[in-house]
């Protein structure tokens, strides 16, 4: 059966460019980058490598990138590195749980936590910022680009405002944002302090990531060992996944130079659009507001999302209801519902996030299923039937 993946934002693919680089530190390059042989300075002459390419796409120092496992890791340790009891944080209600979870462990400590509510697009209000900003507020942590629905926030603004009403940090996540935004760390983004991206979420493979951290910044190690990445993240380091991540920078700098942004849109654009078209009760969650490329998360009343997502992947389609690390949750979005979508419009949204390998043939493959798979569903749904009973 032919496969048409559509789940971007779980995982990306791994570019055979990526692979390449990274195949000889499985095998003929394999030293520790700690040790001082030849061997082992061959290995951190191709750390220091990947460390300058993903500097250059963010515009930073190469001593500003702390290599980690991924996202996930990078979070907790901008938000454990510097927070302690007493200090109190500014997040959101619709961060990754990766922010979330670690907001909760941290209230667990001592820690003061406001969660800022979003517009019915999914934006953070400065002027709600603004206020929530206390003598006592340490770290703001905002989302970059939200994983379910794609919406963009203003984080040059935000995280001007944190630095114009309080001596805070900024940390913002922005593994969705990695290569598919300009990320500016010496201009548009000057305020920011701390930034975590995911290697998976930009063709490189699962298990590597970077914390951004820049050289003001003290930060407080989750790992206790060796003196690795400069004190700030003890262990060995993943040598081959670092070298994949360096090369997966470089592709990014380069595709986002290209015209791949305004390519990926179009399809993303069609997709969209074709299916409000063809299939009623139908409509985009986030309308309306800046979003990354390749993500649309769609609402299909009288559909539950699990059941559509099935029967898509049975047809050959791979979509996501929603967070891939909330896969077989019961409960609706966190996302959804704090942008006042109700339980059962959040539990009928899917999200379709194409990669830059998509091709205009893949989005014909979906089309040809989406409408009719929708259909079905709804025939079998109680509240679509009493409403055309009615």
């Amino acid at each position: 059966m032919r496969r048409v993946y559509m789940d971007a934002n779980a995982t990306t693919p791994l570019l055979p460019e990526v692979f390449e680089a990274m195949r000889p530190y499985f095998l003929e390059q394999f030293g520790n980058a700690s040790s001082i042989h030849q061997q082992g300075q061959r290995a951190r002459a191709a750390v220091d490598q990947a460390r300058e390419q993903v500097a250059r796409l963010l515009h930073c120092r190469s001593s500003e990138v702390v290599f980690t496992s991924g996202g996930t890791e990078s979070d907790n340790l901008a938000l454990f590195g510097v927070l302690a009891a007493g200090d109190h944080l500014v997040t959101t209600a619709t961060e990754h749980h990766a922010v979330l979870h670690a907001a909760e462990a941290l209230e667990k400590r001592g820690v003061e936590v406001t969660y800022l509510p979003c517009t019915p697009a999914g934006l953070i209000e400065p002027a709600a910022l603004e206020a929530a900003l206390r003598p006592n507020t340490r770290l703001v942590s905002i989302i970059y680009a939200n994983n379910e629905t794609g919406t963009i926030q203003p984080i040059r603004k935000l995280a001007e405002i944190t630095k114009a009403h309080s001596k805070a940090l900024f940390h913002t996540d922005a593994v969705q944002a990695a290569g598919k935004l300009p990320l500016d760390l010496k201009t548009a983004l000057k305020d920011v302090d701390l930034l975590s991206i995911a290697g998976h979420k930009m063709y490189a493979p699962q298990g590597t990531g970077i914390l951004f951290v820049r050289r003001s910044v003290r930060l407080a190690p989750l790992f206790h060992g060796g003196t690795h990445e400069r004190q700030r993240r003890a262990g060995t380091e993943n040598l081959p996944g670092i070298v994949a991540l360096g090369k997966a920078a470089e592709l990014a700098e380069t595709w986002l130079a290209s015209e791949g942004v305004e390519r990926l849109t179009a399809l993303r654009d069609r997709l969209e659009q074709t299916i409000l078209r063809e299939v009623p009760e139908s409509g985009v969650n986030g309308a309306g507001t800046e979003r990354v490329a390749n993500t649309t998360n769609l609402y299909f009343d009288h559909v539950e999302a699990e059941a559509l997502v099935i029967a898509l992947d049975l047809k050959g389609l791979s979509v996501s209801g929603g967070s891939a690390c909330q896969s077989g949750a019961t409960e609706p979005s966190h996302v959804l519902t704090a942008m006042g979508l109700s339980p059962a419009r959040a539990r009928a949204s899917i999200r379709f996030s194409l990669s830059k390998l998509t091709t205009e043939e893949e989005i014909d493959f979906a089309l040809s299923l989406v409408p009719a798979a929708v259909e079905r569903l709804r025939r079998l749904s109680p509240t679509w039937r009493a409403e055309k009973v009615a």
